[in-house]
């Protein structure tokens, strides 16, 4: 079985080949990710016009990796027709958390979403950071997580990790989180053109109410915080975490 690796920051971007590095330790590697950014796009697919797909020279030596002219979406929906015998859908790692509300805007996290919904494990990765970026973090996180759900049989579950920017010795856990309440607030900026008023929104001002048991709060508190997503998108019974999952984690970085 192989590993679909994607992102929405595009197919440049260092937290994907940092993520590709780390998972191919893990098993056959694929990537397949947006040749531009797409952040923020959630769980958009293109519905009303092709798609381009484009084989693109890889980063990493032996990694058939393409260039999808399409949204994060698109990308694992391509990737999962062209790819046969895919066993695990990893997005990442994005440059940002994504945390509260910022679950349903997130194309890292629509792009692990497209994997779960075709049957596949999925895990979406993200960094607690916009610059000075600790990606070997994330991505052993990854690499670890992966680990435990590639090829085991735990059937389709979908996961969200954040990290908090540290480097690995100045993580203080592992938690099970569910989802906060907070995100980031829209800033909009008006123009004219013609007859037409031009607006741009763009990402403000973050607001964010972390509870004790949060992704909000565990990243905040320098620990991984890792999501099941899954149970809020299914009413079929959910597969069950080891109990010890998030101590294990945390003694192996």
């Amino acid at each position: 079985m192989k590993i679909l690796v994607t992102n929405d920051d595009g197919i440049q971007a260092p937290g994907l080949w940092a993520l590709a590095e780390q998972l191919a330790a893990v098993g056959e590697i694929v990537v397949f990710a947006p040749s531009r950014e797409q952040s923020g796009v959630g769980t958009a697919i293109s519905l009303h016009r092709s798609v381009g797909l484009s084989q693109v020279e890889p980063r990493l030596p032996g990694v058939p990796a393409y260039a999808v002219d399409g949204t994060p979406g698109d990308s694992v929906i391509l990737g999962l027709e062209v790819t046969k015998d895919v066993g695990l859908v990893v997005s990442g790692i994005n440059t940002g958390a994504n945390m509260g509300c910022d679950v349903l805007l997130s194309g890292t996290v629509g792009a692990a979403l497209q994997g779960y919904i075709h049957g596949i494990p999925s895990l979406a990765v993200s960094i607690q950071a916009r610059q000075d970026f600790h990606f070997d973090t994330a991505a052993r996180v990854a690499g670890l997580l992966a680990r435990r759900v590639y090829g085991n049989g735990t059937g389709p579950i979908l996961l969200n990790v954040n990290v908090p920017n540290l480097p690995v010795d100045g993580i203080k856990g592992v938690e099970l989180t569910r989802v906060g309440r907070g995100g980031f607030s829209t800033a909009i900026t008006m123009g004219r053109d013609g007859g037409w008023d031009q607006y741009k929104i763009a990402i403000g001002k973050p607001w964010w109410a972390g509870d004790a048991g949060t992704d909000i709060h565990a990243v905040e508190n320098a620990r991984v915080s890792i999501t099941p997503l899954e149970g809020q998108l299914s009413t079929a019974e959910r597969v069950p975490f080891p109990e010890d999952l998030p101590h294990t984690l945390f003694r192996e970085l």
